[in-house]
């Protein structure tokens, strides 16, 4: 009796354990399962994303004409929606008037009647937007090309989300708002102040107000040279830009305190997805990229 026993107990102990309803890792040569080594490609195609790396001048150089003529390209394919940007004109107008901020044509009227700061702002909004953008760009380019990649990443992904709200919500600037009383101080001092006044309003949209982009670039400058400029008044002037750049779309009559609004949002953007591609600010990153990785 006994030993037939102990022979089905050993049966038992040697029969394979049930399932657990799991699938196994299927283990490859060198004891590494197939989901280790995904894993471990995503980990390394995630390093070398954020590794930084010196910018080519070439590639740089292609890149920015290439943007800016896409970006151009868009923001004057807008459909000329005259009715629906002025609609929306009133409708910002009346928000700032019920939060009781609405004094932007009382600062464009007190501004104007100073002929040479007028005249210096519609210069200073046609021109410096760019110089300063594209000279930020190129002094990170030189200095910090470290963090040159990332910091590009946020002005080109603030701009493109800038497109967004130029396509799907055209706004007329305060100038060309019927009944609010604004001057529109390009016309009326015979200065090339804007791309979307006089001879030059047929080749521009004139109804891409929301987001300001004055204030996303300038913001964008400003925080840049504060941040990593080594000179006092260079952080001081870093600081001081965005701040003039506000005056001077509110003086001219091209912006609502509601499009800097939108400015500052699309920036926010900007840092966010820069901030997920690269795991850490544009200001924490490395400052220059080793030699080894420039010469890859």
């Amino acid at each position: 009796m006994g030993e037939p026993t102990a022979k089905i107990l050993e049966g038992r102990a040697a029969a394979p354990p049930r399932s657990t309803g799991s699938i196994d890792p299927v283990v490859e040569a060198g004891g590494a399962s197939r989901e280790d080594r995904r894993t471990e490609s995503r980990h390394t195609l995630v390093g070398w994303a954020r590794k930084p790396r010196r910018p080519r001048l070439w590639f740089e150089i292609a890149l920015i004409g290439a943007s800016y003529w896409v970006y151009s390209l868009v923001r004057n394919a807008v459909p000329k929606q005259a009715a629906a940007a002025m609609r929306h004109a009133h409708q910002i107008w009346h928000l700032e008037q019920s939060l009781g901020i609405a004094v932007e044509n009382r600062i464009n009227h007190a501004i104007d009647s100073v002929t040479w700061l007028i005249v210096g702002m519609n210069y200073y909004y046609a021109t410096l937007h760019f110089i300063m953008t594209i000279g930020v760009l190129v002094w990170l380019y030189r200095k910090h090309p470290g963090r040159y990649a990332s910091a590009r990443l946020t002005i080109f992904a603030t701009t493109g989300i800038a497109l967004v709200g130029f396509y799907f919500y055209p706004l007329a600037p305060p100038r060309l708002m019927a009944g609010g009383n604004f001057i529109d101080t390009v016309a009326v001092h015979h200065t090339w102040g804007s791309m979307a006044s006089g001879d030059l309003a047929h080749v521009s949209n004139q109804y891409a107000a929301m987001p300001s982009m004055h204030i996303g670039w300038s913001l964008w400058c400003g925080i840049t040279i504060a941040t990593l400029a080594r000179p006092l008044w260079a952080r001081a002037l870093g600081i001081l830009y965005p701040v003039t750049t506000l005056v001077v779309i509110i003086s001219t009559a091209n912006h609502f305190w509601l499009d800097a609004g939108g400015g500052i949002v699309t920036l926010s953007f900007g840092f966010t997805v820069s901030f997920l591609v690269y795991g850490r600010l544009t200001y924490r990153l490395p400052r220059y990229v080793a030699l080894a990785t420039a010469a890859h």
